[in-house]
């Protein structure tokens, strides 16, 4: 596989889709006025995560490299629709769009994790997964300025068209990559359950998995609790939380480029515990109303957040069946995201009632003593070395 070209294909689509997540709120908000509905915008596209263990499943069922072209594709063709959102009675149309972004979504992330596994050798996952938290985060920092420049001046339907041409673009670089694929087993319907299961009986992938969850829970209730920081703690604008996202952005793209040298080093249990430690960290020192203070917290859950996110991924894809990759890792993100989707919304009335100099050092307390946990636990011995093995040399270009 030309890595290269892969992580462009995940560079220009991340471009898009960072583009209309931020833009869909506020072309809500402009349109009907309702901060409830611009707020739903967020829900519609992460409720399709959920569904993970069924959605991955469709990646172990056909070949991954022509369903990530088909999925690209259909976006690329739909999203033009939505010039048709421009008044209050057609937002629906805007919804159910986000629903299906959403849900294919969370089948493009399976099939490109299972593409991955079945296409690099074990040792290379670490740097690759790595690189594509980079290229992801990249785009965070760059995306919401061209997206909302873009909004203010035309409005949302040149925003829909500049994601359908990423789509586009997307779809035909995953289209010129060359990678050897078997034809998946058509004997009998994939078990969504297999994928609950490979990760629970894992003595690798079960605490690994336990402890992402457990971690984006707690980013959930930090970032819920980013604008009380900005106006009671440092006594700032609303707008400065732009500032702190931009510096949690950095520090995200600095690990994505850290992830991989250390995997080749340390075992993903040590990588995981050190990015929860250093989450908890960043958001102890939160209650200090010091700005440059605050921007080096915001640094550190940006580096803290994807070290565990990369650590799970790619113990995953090294421990589960190729041909089983796809359940696996849909049942994951739904395990690693929905606690993060469900404490963003239970943080948003909890930040109203407790400060956050008294919900920070609780919730860091409680990082500290998951990565404490985290790191006591028997180092596990590899129950799949021979799961995910490298694959039979292919044609020139392959990675």
């Amino acid at each position: 596989m030309r890595v290269p070209l892969y992580l462009t294909a995940v560079l220009v689509s991340g471009f898009g889709t960072t583009a209309m997540w931020l833009v869909s709120g506020i072309w809500v908000k402009s349109l009907t006025g309702s901060d409830g509905l611009a707020a739903l915008t967020a829900f519609a596209l992460w409720a399709p995560a959920l569904l993970g263990p069924w959605l991955g499943a469709v990646a172990d069922r056909v070949r991954r490299r022509p369903l990530l072209v088909a999925l690209n594709t259909a976006m690329a063709l739909l999203l033009p629709l939505l010039l048709w959102v421009d008044r209050a009675d057609r937002v629906w149309l805007l919804f159910v769009l986000l629903l299906v972004y959403g849900t294919q979504g969370a089948v493009h992330e399976a099939a490109e994790t299972a593409l991955a596994a079945g296409a690099l050798d074990r040792e290379r996952l670490g740097d690759f997964n790595g690189l594509r938290m980079t290229a992801n985060e990249a785009m965070k920092l760059v995306a919401p300025l061209v997206a909302a420049g873009l909004f203010a001046r035309y409005g949302g339907g040149p925003v829909a068209l500049l994601d359908a041409g990423t789509f586009a673009v997307a779809a035909a670089l995953f289209g010129l990559l060359r990678v050897r694929e078997a034809r998946p087993e058509r004997q009998e319907r994939p078990r969504v359950a297999e994928g609950a299961r490979l990760l629970r009986e894992s003595p690798v992938l079960r605490p690994l998995v336990l402890a992402g969850g457990f971690t984006m829970l707690l980013a959930g209730l930090n970032g819920a609790a980013i604008y009380a920081v900005v106006d009671d703690v440092l006594g700032r604008a609303p707008a400065y939380a732009g500032v702190l996202y931009a510096a949690q952005g950095a520090g995200s793209v600095t690990a994505g480029l850290l992830a991989g040298p250390m995997l080749r080093r340390v075992p993903e249990r040590v990588l995981a515990t050190a990015g929860l430690a250093l989450f908890s960290v960043g958001a102890a020192a939160r209650v200090l109303s010091s700005a440059p203070v605050a921007l080096g917290a915001s640094a550190l859950i940006g580096v803290g957040l994807p070290l565990v996110l990369v650590a799970t991924m790619t113990a995953l894809q090294r421990e589960v069946p190729a041909e089983a990759v796809g359940r696996a890792a849909g049942t994951a993100h739904t395990l690693l995201f929905a606690p993060n989707a469900l404490a963003l919304a239970a943080g948003a009335a909890l930040t109203s009632l407790v400060d956050p100099r008294l919900l920070l050092p609780v919730l860091a307390a409680a990082g500290l003593l998951g990565a404490a946990a985290l790191a006591t636990l028997a180092r596990p011995a590899r129950t799949s070395e021979k799961a995910v093995a490298p694959a039979p040399a292919g044609p020139p270009g392959r990675a």
